[in-house]
């Protein structure tokens, strides 16, 4: 199955930062219990790298994948690692072109519609729209799809529970959450069932727009 058919497939990853190991290990259980298959650990997590490979180790149903990845460095640690898809909050063409001599999907941040295309044009797999909430959210999704509908869309940055369907209505091939799928309350309590619950709603909510 090709990255984009994953993408349409499953139409949320789960974004995880985490100051300890062990808690971001918990989170991606959590999630994973909850019926999400799609994994990023960013890489300024805690011991992020070992994680990743414990994660594909333990989860071999799982896509593994990375974020916040910097620089070239990052990005070649991040797939020794392990991580099977790579996530930045900017525009770089060399590590575009690095991902994609090393044969994995790089999904550049962007904001703007110049930025947008230019990352795609570059050889991008798909392009990360952060931080939508900034922009206007759902609707400015659906404002580009007149002009760039032919490039695949995922925001992050705002995402939730309340507004993840509309954000795939609206033509986004996939949404990331964070924040909103691990509250800071939920950590602090190690309430890993309360995060379960909201990824199974999520992924409820998804159903018939999963293909």
């Amino acid at each position: 199955m090709t990255w984009l058919q994953l993408l349409k497939k499953h139409r949320a990853i789960a974004v995880i930062r985490a100051s300890e190991k062990e808690l971001g290990y918990q989170m991606a259980m959590a999630a994973v219990a909850g019926g999400m298959e799609l994994i990023e650990i960013t890489w300024n997590s805690a011991e992020a790298g070992s994680l990743i490979s414990q994660l594909r180790s333990e989860l071999p149903h799982c896509w593994i994948g990375t974020g916040t990845i910097l620089n070239i460095d990052e990005l070649k640690n991040a797939i020794a690692a392990g991580a099977q898809f790579l996530f930045a909050p900017h525009v770089d063409l060399q590590m575009i072109a690095c991902a994609q001599s090393l044969g994995v999907p790089m999904i550049p941040g962007a904001l703007t519609p110049t930025e947008i295309v230019t990352a795609w044009n570059m050889g991008a797999s798909c392009v990360k729209v952060f931080p939508i909430k900034a922009v206007g959210g759902n609707n400015y999704i659906k404002c580009l799809q007149g002009p760039l509908g032919q490039i695949p869309l995922i925001p992050t940055g705002g995402v939730g529970l309340g507004n993840a369907r509309e954000f795939i209505q609206a033509g986004a091939i996939a949404v990331g959450l964070s924040g909103q799928l691990f509250p800071q309350t939920s950590i602090s309590s190690r309430n890993w069932q309360s995060i379960s619950d909201t990824a199974r709603q999520l992924m409820n909510k998804l159903g018939d727009l999963r293909m």
